[in-house]
């Protein structure tokens, strides 16, 4: 009998909220795919431990985490929604693919050059280094066919296939060699304050990012704020106008309208009147998100219940797969194991 192709992805608990940009470009997508794959969905606090961290907040933001993706739409009766480390197979796996993977291969990384750019490499710790291979252990121990990802994220999932395909050469066919799938439409959502960057939750400057946790009056606020230019003619043009054009792209995804329906009815008004419009709108969303999202936290044990069995779920394919790469890697079972 045949499955449902399998989805993958992850979204790190690093900050105290989710924002605009990732309920946009990621967890819509998420929710779309529930549909037609099997999914699953996780909270990489594996990940989170790569650079200096707060156990505390960690602790907390990964239980946010976990109710704003259900407030965004992910169904636990659906989907697969756990936490990372509640799977050890991920870590297990990755530990046996740190043994196909070429130093010189890992160092040509993105990832670790980008985080360590900054304290520079003396600081950065070992495990930030080997995360790629963490992330390529996360999407093949479930045997996924595709990886939402974006654009910026295709090296890690090419990673993944290298990484696949070598020790299939080696061993004899064992992981499913995973594609990217990156939606050709997914909205990119700049920093309200500095167009031309994409919104970051990482971004220490938090006046250009709408938090999913903020309010209605402090997202509003900064709607109203948002750098535009000094032209008055709404109209999208991402290169010469990327304040208007990133409000027009906010406006059309929140209200599924195309940008030139929007423009056309702003046509000869002030950027004003669609800042207050948009400011309503994004209002209206952080409020209904807001208030699932302390419902959901207010029930810990509901959860912990939904995060366990999602876990649970999850070890069902992640299980068989680790056998199967024990028994090619040459293991010996242990005593009292599943002949």
């Amino acid at each position: 009998m045949s499955r449902l192709p399998r989805a993958l992805s992850g979204a790190q608990p690093t900050a105290d909220s989710y924002h605009l940009g990732n309920y946009i470009g990621a967890f819509r997508n998420w929710v779309a795919l529930q549909e037609d794959f099997e999914a699953f969905y996780f909270i990489p606090d594996l990940h989170a431990i790569t650079v200096e961290y707060d156990p505390a907040k960690l602790a907390e933001r990964t239980y946010v985490a976990a109710a704003q993706m259900i407030a965004a739409g992910v169904d636990p009766e659906r989907s697969a929604l756990f936490v990372q480390s509640h799977v050890p197979e991920h870590a297990q796996l990755a530990w046996v693919l740190n043994g196909v993977t070429g130093f010189g291969e890992a160092s040509r990384m993105t990832q670790f050059k980008d985080k360590s750019a900054k304290s520079g490499t003396e600081f950065a710790s070992v495990g930030l280094f080997t995360y790629p291979i963490l992330m390529a252990a996360d999407i093949l121990i479930y045997q996924a066919d595709k990886v939402p990802v974006g654009e910026d994220q295709r090296q890690h999932v090419e990673l993944a296939r290298n990484l696949a395909q070598r020790f299939n050469h080696r061993f004899g066919e064992t992981f499913t060699i995973p594609e990217a799938y990156i939606v050709k439409e997914a909205a990119k959502i700049y920093d309200l304050q500095d167009p031309t960057s994409k919104m970051s939750g990482s971004n220490p400057v938090h006046t250009g990012v709408i938090d999913l946790d903020d309010t209605p009056k402090q997202a509003a606020k900064k709607i109203k704020s948002a750098v535009t230019d000094s032209e008055t003619e709404i109209r999208f043009d991402p290169e010469n106008k990327p304040g208007i054009s990133n409000l027009l792209t906010i406006y059309s995804v929140l209200t599924e309208r195309p940008i030139d329906d929007i423009v056309a009815e702003y046509e000869g008004k002030q950027y004003g009147h669609l800042k207050v419009d948009l400011a309503e709108i994004v209002g209206d969303l952080v409020d209904r998100f807001g208030t699932r999202t302390r419902e959901l936290l207010g029930d810990r044990g509901e959860l912990d219940r939904i995060l366990a069995a999602g876990a649970a779920r999850a070890r069902e394919v992640a299980t068989p797969t680790l056998e199967l790469v024990y028994e090619r890697s040459g293991f010996v079972k242990p005593l009292g194991s599943l002949p």
